[in-house]
């Protein structure tokens, strides 16, 4: 099993697009470091906000917020990745999915972009998709046409809340995948949950 070296996690800079359904990801990323008393810092080499904890096991898990728009995504992680020497099966992102409704969040390995620029751009900068998924589920628009405004608005309050919940869970997951070495039971049990 490969382990885990680096989690990114999604976003559009900037405090207009925070709290948008499009940087579920960075939310991730955001209550991982919380819970390891980490704080992130931008790193300009990383075109991130970046830090790194220690799991039981003493291996480094670095974790990156791209300061990039969505759709450069991958210029952030081709820069930390080839700084750490990370391979592609130790990387895992942290994405918005419009596929899985709010309050499911499921593991996965490789796969298309599904449409999301930010995936497609780290496919093509990297020329590979070989990577670990976390597709945090915000929902479909009701109207094809209004995608953009979808992503980049905020969830509903019920939405909010089912989001959050499948996150909490998504943490507790990542620490008997990571901590625990217990990733089958880790994907299993993810991919079962849905919030209410």
């Amino acid at each position: 099993m490969n382990n885990i070296k680096l989690i990114v996690g999604l976003a559009n800079p900037g405090l207009d697009y925070a709290d948008t359904r499009h940087n579920v990801g960075s939310w991730y990323v955001k209550l991982l470091a919380n819970y390891y008393h980490r704080t992130l810092k931008e790193k300009t080499k990383f075109l991130g906000n970046t830090t790194t904890y220690s799991s039981l096991g003493g291996k480094n898990i670095h974790l990156l917020i791209p300061n990039t728009f969505m759709n450069l995504s991958g210029q952030a992680v081709r820069a930390i990745v080839s700084f750490y020497r990370i391979n592609l099966e130790e990387i895992l992102i942290a994405h918005d999915e419009m596929h899985l409704p709010p309050g499911i969040v499921k593991f996965k390995l490789g796969g298309g972009h599904g449409g999301h620029n930010g995936l497609k751009n780290i496919i093509n900068t990297l020329g590979n998709n070989n990577f670990h998924r976390l597709r945090i589920g915000i929902g479909y628009p009701e109207n094809c046409d209004k995608m953009t405004n979808f992503v980049l608005s905020k969830p509903l309050t019920n939405e909010k809340k089912l989001i959050d919940n499948a996150i909490k869970e998504a943490l507790y997951c990542t620490h008997l995948w990571f901590e625990k070495e217990e990733k089958i039971k880790a994907i299993n049990r993810l991919n079962g949950f849905r919030a209410i």
